[in-house]
């Protein structure tokens, strides 16, 4: 019958490359084609012809006890490599040398492929010729006759335009995505405290390195008037790009509702916790740590909403924690807590920190924990809390040299004798976000 097909015949046109496609296998380890093995008789000679005449490069070269040198070469394009072996005289392999190594090279332009190797040297045991199969074949050899094949079709140049395209397109999104995330790290930076309220009997200084260009992680100094400081410290649930929504959330919150906070602190904090609660999602919340400071009692009022413990060490050495008082801000709409007491003493360090201090871990997998914390401000107590909070970042990292795997945040505050005729604080110099009051 006219225009019938039999169950083998197709109108479509084979794909020469298929579509990415999702793995069949998702839990079998990565693997693709690595190599083609190629015998030669010289490996200088050969790479001067792969390299010189062809434009390929090297991707490794290196020498073996067992098999003598190994030397690996690529094309401009792709992943697949050639593995050039010169192999002694007499053996098996060296007869491998000059056979037809059934390896064929893609070309987006087969013509001007061939003209340009052409003009360098290469041997062509035929120019392009066009096959039945639509496609366009030339072979030629390499120095020690090897023999190859340069392939070329109208549909193999579309595909690869096509796949150019598409990198370009990834290149362009990713250089996009670069760009949206340092313009949020800029702006969430900006979210620290950029000025420091001046005090006559404390010194303080703040810090946050992130793990990414943007976290979860939040410290702030609030100044509630009347010789009154806001230390606050919080750690989302949550990294990256959401961790760092939710923080200019709390921030936001924290800020609008400071006013509150030196006369009602309790409510003060259940306002914030309304607002957070109200404006996120259910399986959101932030440990938070607020302490407000008089300068002229030298007197701390806290709530821990569900933070680490902060840490005094007392000017005899004595070390005492500030454990939570009560639950997580965010999380449940009705929300209170005890605001707590605690005098301080000239001398007095006070530290505040999130878990990426203390669960920063070495290539063994053990954390720096709270006793090393403790050592670290023990033994730089007599520093200022500029130069502290430098030596227990130091320490961090000298135990911990490896990646980054979470936001570390610190703020240290020392208690100090009155200070007279404070000169004007002029605005910070912030390294990773620090913040620091001048001595």
């Amino acid at each position: 019958m006219p225009g019938s097909q039999t169950p083998h015949q197709s109108t479509s046109t084979p794909r020469i490359f298929a579509e990415p496609a999702e793995r069949e296998c998702p839990e079998c380890p990565y693997l693709r084609i690595f190599k083609s093995t190629v015998y030669v008789r010289n490996h200088d000679l050969s790479l001067k012809f792969y390299v010189d005449q062809l434009g390929f490069s090297v991707v490794a070269d290196a020498r073996f006890d067992f098999d003598g040198r190994w030397v690996a070469i690529a094309p401009p394009d792709g992943t697949a490599v050639i593995a050039l072996i010169a192999p002694k005289p007499g053996t098996e392999n060296y007869k491998l040398i000059g056979r037809n190594t059934q390896i064929g090279f893609i070309s987006e332009d087969i013509d001007t492929t061939y003209e340009l190797w052409q003009k360098r040297g290469v041997r062509f045991h035929h120019p392009p010729q066009r096959t039945i199969f639509g496609a366009t074949v030339a072979g030629f050899y390499d120095i020690d006759g090897n023999s190859f094949e340069l392939l070329g079709s109208d549909q193999i140049t579309r595909e690869i335009e096509r796949q150019r395209l598409a990198a370009v397109e990834k290149v362009e999104s990713e250089r996009r995505a670069a760009q949206e995330l340092e313009i949020a790290r800029q702006v969430q930076a900006r979210l620290f405290p950029q000025t420091l309220p001046p005090l006559k009997t404390l010194d303080y200084a703040g810090v946050c390195i992130q793990a990414r260009h943007v976290g979860g992680d939040y410290y702030d100094f609030l100044s509630l008037g009347h010789g009154r400081l806001g230390l606050v410290i919080g750690d989302i649930a949550g990294k990256g790009i959401a961790g760092a929504l939710l923080m200019a959330n709390l921030q936001a919150n924290l800020r609008s509702q400071f006013t509150l906070a030196r006369d009602e602190p309790h409510t003060f904090l259940q306002s914030v916790n309304r607002l957070f609660y109200q404006n996120t999602i259910d399986s959101a919340y932030a440990t938070v740590f607020f302490a407000d400071y008089d300068d002229n009692a030298r007197l701390l009022r806290y709530a821990n909403c569900g933070h680490l413990c902060a840490i005094l060490v007392r000017n005899n050495g004595a070390i005492e924690r500030l454990h939570s008082t009560t639950t997580v801000l965010g999380l449940f709409e009705e929300w209170t807590s005890p605001i707590v007491e605690c005098q301080l003493a000239p001398g007095d360090i006070f530290t505040l920190y999130t878990d990426g201090v203390t669960e920063s871990f070495d290539e063994f997998e053990e954390e720096f924990g709270e006793d090393r914390l403790i050592a670290a401000l023990q033994q730089n107590s007599a520093l200022s809390p500029q130069a502290l909070l430098s030596a227990v970042i130091d320490e961090i990292k000298k135990f911990s040299p490896g990646e980054q795997h979470d936001d570390i945040t610190l703020i240290v505050a020392k208690c100090t004798p009155a200070k007279v005729n404070r000169k004007k604080i002029q605005p910070p110099v912030r390294t990773e976000n620090y913040s620091t009051a001048p001595s």
